[in-house]
């Protein structure tokens, strides 16, 4: 089959598309991108995506389904540019709430919406029954590292949220690690800029001792076994103690850096091969700092990886709820079982 993967970051960079086909072989799976392609978000859309977390019921239903036609016309706007007939869409939306310890996660951009509009059958809430198992409904790449990229000791993914997936006694394990690119970008925009391009920003400043410090006592960060991240956990914990430090920016930048890193490196035995995708993955000097800590060798990527794997691997999960198959594992969730995640929407 031949699938659109659709993702949308936590760091409101823009949609992610990504024309996929998929082949498996004697159980090995092998995968091959067609077509990507990037839509930044105006500053409208970044706005009303940032503003989500606080409307009313009524307006964050209206902005689920505008979302929805949003999400259609840039598939649309794909398949036309690319000239690929696509058979099957999945769409991860973009998340609003995340909050596993209360049973719940939202993620708009409503699927129903997407299929119509696009005339292509669509799977998409792909959280919701992990959850229901008990589960953290996150992270749901671990799969696509366990099948796509098992030569890798380590899969780690820099976007928002950093996260890692490996393989330990012929299981998959994952975690989110903590926040990157969602507060490097924060922080650069205080400088005009998009991001901290190579890190250069982050380079220049000082580490703050007492702040990296009671960055890395936060109590999450001593949590074991399958933990997720959300917007809701950075506001109330993480930002407010940075804010208890009237710092220079570039300083700020430094010891976020630096706590990244060492968060990172935590995950990793030494002397690892390690695969790094994500936005994150262009920051030169916090993958040297990562490389540092960990003892490890980071393996290159190419651009199509490092900027779509996400949204390549959700149209593998796509592929895999239609056929039947587990695309959600319990060791790395938590859940008290596997599940085949996804709701499947027909025109």
């Amino acid at each position: 089959m031949i699938i659109l993967g659709i993702m949308s970051g936590t760091s409101l960079d823009g949609l992610d598309l990504a024309i996929c086909s998929f082949e498996e072989k004697t159980g090995i799976w092998a995968y091959h991108i067609l077509h990507t392609e990037t839509v930044p978000y105006d500053e409208n859309w970044i706005r009303k995506l940032d503003s989500a977390p606080y409307l009313s019921g009524l307006d964050l239903q209206l902005l689920d389904l505008e979302y929805g036609k949003f999400i259609s016309e840039q598939a649309n706007a794909a398949v036309v540019s690319s000239g690929i007939e696509i058979e099957l869409i999945a769409s991860h939306g973009h998340t609003v709430f995340h909050q596993p310890e209360g049973g719940y996660t939202l993620q708009i951009g409503n699927p129903q919406v997407i299929a119509a509009v696009t005339g292509v059958q669509t799977v998409g809430n792909f959280r919701q029954l992990d959850m229901l198992y008990g589960g953290q409904g996150a992270p749901l790449v671990p799969v696509g590292d366990d099948l796509l990229f098992g030569e890798y000791e380590y899969c780690l993914n820099l976007g928002g949220f950093a996260n890692i997936s490996y393989k330990h006694r012929a299981k998959r394990f994952a975690r989110d690690i903590c926040p990157a690119n969602i507060v490097l970008n924060r922080y650069a925009r205080d400088l005009d800029l998009p991001f901290d391009n190579e890190g250069k920003a982050g380079r220049s400043g000082n580490i703050c001792q007492p702040l990296y410090d009671r960055l890395n006592t936060l109590p999450y960060f001593s949590m074991e076994g399958p933990g997720s991240l959300a917007r809701e956990w950075l506001e109330s914990e993480f930002l407010p103690l940075i804010g208890e430090f009237m710092l220079p920016v570039t300083d700020t930048l430094r010891t976020l850096s630096e706590h990244i890193a060492f968060q990172v490196s935590r995950q990793i035995k030494p002397h690892s091969k390690i695969l790094v995708t994500g936005g994150g993955a262009y920051n030169i000097f916090l993958l040297e700092r990562i490389s540092h800590h960990s003892q490890s060798e980071i393996s290159s990527s190419s651009v199509e990886l490092i900027e779509f794997k996400e949204a390549m691997v959700f149209a593998f999960l796509g592929l895999l709820k239609i056929r039947g198959e587990i695309n959600c594992y319990s060791s790395v969730t938590g859940a008290e079982k596997d599940s085949c995640c996804g709701v499947l929407y027909t025109p």
